[in-house]
C-alpha cells in the first residue's frame, strides 16, 4: 500500500509539473481561433502556421547564431578556468586560498541583476555596446563560480593516490592531470557544461541592457516580438517557447549519454 501511495502521488506530481509544457506545445499547433476560447480544446486540427510566424521574424537566424556562440563560448571558456582554479584550490596549498573559496561561493550567491547598471557603463565607456564578444564574456563570469565549485568537488574525489603512481611512472603534473584526473572528471564535466549552457541561454536582463541593434540580439530578445500593443500572438510565442527550449533538451540528451557511457567505461576497465 505504501509503494503504491508514494507512486500515485508521483505521477500526480509528474502531471503537475509536465502539463505546463503539454499546454505549451499543444497551444503551439492549436489553431488561432481555439486559443482563447472559454472551454479548452483538447482535440483539434493541428496547424504548423505558428511556427512559420515564430520562424519567419526578421533576422531569425542571426538570433540562432549569437545564442549558440555567447552559450557555447561562454561555457567553453569557463570549463577551461574552472578546470585550472579547481586543481589549484584542491591539489595546491598557497595563502588566500581559503579566502579564494568563500570568494567563488560569495560570487555565486550575488545576484547578477544588480550588475547591469555597472555593466552597461563598463560598455559603454569600453564602447562594446551591441558586442556578442562582450556579452559572451559576461555570461562567463556568470557561469564561473559555480563551474569553479562544483568541479572543485569533482577532482577532489578523485585520490591524490592515482596522479602521485602516473608521476611515479614518469608523468610530470600536467601529464598526470590530463592522462589520469580528467578522464574522471567526465560526470561532473557534464553535468556544469549543462548547467552554464542553459544559465546563458536564457539570460534576459543582460543583453536587453547592453544589446539594443537587432543584430546583436539573442532568441530571449526574438521571444518578445510576438507581442504588441493590439495583444499577444499566443500561437506564435508558444511556438516559439517550443523551438527555444529545443536545443536544451537536445544537449541534455547528448551529455547524458555520454557521461553514463564514460561512467560504465570506466567501471570496467579495471
Amino acid at each position: 500500500m505504501r509503494g503504491g501511495s508514494l507512486n500515485a502521488v508521483a505521477l500526480v506530481l509528474a502531471a503537475f509539473f509536465v502539463f505546463p509544457v503539454y499546454w505549451m506545445l499543444s497551444t503551439s499547433f492549436k489553431p488561432a481561433s481555439e486559443i482563447l476560447t472559454k472551454t479548452p480544446t483538447f482535440l483539434f486540427t493541428p496547424t504548423f502556421e505558428h511556427y512559420g510566424t515564430a520562424t519567419g521574424v526578421d533576422m531569425f537566424w542571426t538570433y540562432v547564431r549569437n545564442s549558440l556562440t555567447v552559450a557555447f563560448g561562454a561555457v567553453l571558456l569557463a570549463l577551461l578556468v574552472a578546470l585550472a582554479a579547481g586543481f589549484a584550490i584542491v591539489r595546491m596549498r598557497f595563502r588566500g586560498r581559503k579566502g579564494l573559496v568563500l570568494g567563488v561561493m560569495m560570487a555565486q550567491l550575488a545576484p547578477w541583476e544588480v550588475m547591469v547598471i555597472v555593466m552597461y557603463l563598463i560598455a559603454r565607456d569600453t564602447r562594446m555596446l551591441n558586442s556578442i564578444g562582450f556579452l559572451t564574456l559576461i555570461y562567463f563570469v556568470m557561469v564561473l563560480p559555480f563551474t569553479i565549485w562544483t568541479l572543485r568537488g569533482f577532482i577532489a574525489a578523485v585520490p591524490r593516490e592515482l596522479e602521485e603512481a602516473a608521476m611515479i611512472d614518469g608523468c610530470n603534473r600536467a601529464q598526470s592531470f590530463f592522462r589520469v584526473v580528467f578522464p574522471l572528471l567526465a560526470p561532473g564535466l557534464m553535468s556544469t557544461s549543462l548547467f552554464g549552457f542553459i544559465t546563458a541561454w536564457n539570460e534576459f536582463a543582460m543583453v536587453l541592457v547592453l544589446n539594443k541593434e537587432s543584430e546583436a540580439y539573442t532568441l530571449p530578445l526574438w521571444l518578445t516580438q510576438f507581442q504588441s500593443a493590439f495583444g499577444n500572438d499566443w500561437g506564435a510565442t508558444m511556438a516559439a517557447s517550443s523551438l527555444f527550449a529545443v536545443p536544451v533538451l537536445l544537449l541534455f540528451l547528448v551529455l547524458q549519454r555520454r557521461a553514463v557511457g564514460g561512467l560504465t567505461s570506466g567501471a570496467v576497465k579495471g
